[in-house]
C-alpha cells in the first residue's frame, strides 16, 4: 500500500465514523501533536481510538474533504476542510502532516488557522 492509499483508507474510515476501520491506519505507538506549540493532544493507540471514537459517536455529519494535498518521502500533508465536528454548522479548516511508517501512520502533526 502506497502513503497515499493509507490515507486514502483513513479518510473513507473517517467520514464513515468506522472506528474499527480507522484504527487499522494506525501503528500502536501513533502520536498526535499540535503545530502551534508543540503540546501532545495524543500518545497512544488508546487514546487516539477514544478520541475518535468520541468524536464520531457525537458527529453524525461529520466529513473531510481533502483540498489539496502534497506527498513528500514518508509525509503526505493535506488541506483539509472538515463539517459536521460535533453537530456544529462551521468549516474547519486543518493542515494534517500525516507520516507513515510500514504502511500505517505514527505521527500526525495538526496545523489549525488562528
Amino acid at each position: 500500500m502506497t502513503n497515499t492509499e493509507v490515507i486514502d483508507s483513513s479518510m473513507n474510515a473517517y467520514n464513515g465514523r468506522d472506528i474499527e476501520s480507522f484504527m487499522n491506519c494506525f501503528s500502536e505507538d501513533i502520536v498526535i501533536t499540535n503545530f502551534a506549540d508543540s503540546t501532545i493532544i495524543c500518545s497512544s493507540y488508546k487514546e487516539v481510538k477514544t478520541m475518535y471514537q468520541n468524536l464520531f459517536d457525537q458527529s453524525p455529519n461529520l466529513h473531510s474533504s481533502v483540498v489539496s494535498r502534497i506527498v513528500f518521502d514518508n509525509k503526505v500533508l493535506d488541506h483539509e476542510h472538515i463539517v459536521g465536528r460535533l453537530g456544529a454548522d462551521q468549516m474547519v479548516e486543518l493542515i494534517l502532516i500525516y507520516e507513515i511508517k510500514e504502511e500505517k501512520i505514527s505521527k500526525i502533526t495538526v496545523l489549525r488557522t488562528q
